[in-house]
């Protein structure tokens, strides 16, 4: 700048005694000035600069954004309490649901045997949506409805699970291979009993001892074999020994895997 040049040019001269201390002196404090002039200019950029890069928000996650809250034009301010836009996860998705505390033993014994699936069904129940696992179980029991709340993870890669839907979770305590299992509506209740064709197509009561329940049939522990038939429809008119007709003729009772799972909640 000019008045380096200057200042350069007097020390030369005052070198050679042509020029005075004083010049010197007057030269060096405008140098001094400018100098501290540019700097603070410098530092009132760098300012602007760092309030621009203010104005391009990056989300802290990967997620789906929501309707904006924001319109072009208007005025924002740091303090305000509406957010400009919603954010929401949505790879991967979290399900809460509730289970009735009955099933708190079996569900401990299928953690500790590994981790445990969790399917998530539409509302209707009939839609398998996604397939995930249990991530945690809350650490008390809801006195007023007996209930506890478990949380599941699921990859939700196809979106799938959307965020607030209702579904209903189903989790897999375990698989029995070769179960005997019967359609629910065949066991009879009070003593448990199943109505069970003879050979001459006459029925008997035979008690049974049944296992949990998976979908629409029954595990049977004890009491029929993989060949016996079972009556399914009309129960209530039955009595021992009365003859029945087949309409039409059942598969026999075969043996399976079955899961076996519990829930059904929000």
């Amino acid at each position: 700048m000019a008045a380096a040049k200057d200042l350069d040019r007097a020390k030369t001269l005052i070198a050679k005694n042509f020029e005075s201390q004083k010049v010197v002196d007057q030269l060096q404090g405008r140098v001094d000035s400018l100098k501290s002039a540019i700097a603070a200019d410098q530092a009132a950029i760098d300012a602007a600069r760092t309030q621009f890069e203010y104005t391009v928000i990056t989300s802290p996650i990967d997620g789906r954004a929501g309707m904006r809250q924001i319109d072009i034009g208007n005025v924002i301010h740091p303090s305000d309490v509406r957010p400009l836009v919603v954010i929401t996860q949505t790879e991967p998705a979290a399900v809460i649901f509730t289970l009735p505390e009955a099933h708190l033993d079996a569900l401990r014994a299928a953690i500790a045997r590994g981790p445990v699936e969790v399917a998530a069904f539409d509302r209707n129940n009939v839609n398998r949506l996604a397939t995930g696992r249990l991530l945690a179980i809350d650490g008390t029991i809801d006195q007023t409805t007996a209930t506890m709340r478990l949380k599941a993870v699921f990859p939700n890669e196809d979106e799938r699970l959307w965020p607030g839907a209702f579904v209903n979770a189903r989790v897999l305590l375990e698989t029995r291979p070769d179960a005997i299992t019967v359609p629910s509506v065949a066991v009879q209740r009070g003593p448990q009993f199943v109505w069970a064709l003879a050979a001459d197509k006459t029925v008997q009561m035979r008690p049974i001892a049944v296992g949990p329940p998976a979908d629409d049939v029954t595990i049977v522990t004890a009491g029929i074999d993989t060949d016996d038939r079972v009556v399914t429809d009309g129960a209530y008119r039955l009595q021992p020994g009365l003859k029945v007709t087949l309409t039409p003729d059942p598969e026999p009772i075969r043996a399976a895997a079955i899961p076996i799972s519990v829930g059904k909640a929000p």
